[in-house]
């Protein structure tokens, strides 16, 4: 049986190491809402596959120079046009249901016309 990446299943150590930071940044990144961990009866953190993927993006994007409030904007901006796109599939996918609709009610209005070419040879009139 496969568990889902939402699964969470890492203490923090592990996720520290699994992401190469510190698992004090990972208590930093959890406190400026970059990463939201479940947690056990217990209250102990626990990560999944998906925050461990979370967690090295927001480490490539710090890499690159930004904040955390720059990594924050850019997370919510990833996450807007993820949706944008998936609202856009949706509704590609609705307006081609609907075009294939018409045109196959459409397709028994139509009457076939035979049609052919005759060659007039009558006399012109002068």
């Amino acid at each position: 049986m496969t568990r889902s990446p939402q699964h969470a299943v890492y203490v923090i150590s592990v996720a520290a190491e699994l992401a190469g930071v510190h698992p004090q940044t990972l208590r930093i990144y959890e406190r400026k809402g970059l990463v939201d961990p479940a947690r056990t009866s217990g209250g102990s953190r626990r990560y999944s596959d998906a925050d461990i993927d979370l967690l090295r993006r927001i480490q490539d994007l710090t890499n690159d120079g930004l904040n955390l409030a720059g990594v924050q904007r850019v997370l919510q901006l990833e996450d807007e046009n993820r949706h944008l796109r998936a609202e856009l599939a949706r509704t590609r996918s609705a307006a081609e249901d609907a075009v294939a609709e018409v045109e196959r009610r459409n397709r028994y209005d139509l009457v076939p016309v035979s049609q052919s070419v005759v060659l007039f040879e009558g006399r012109r009139r002068r």
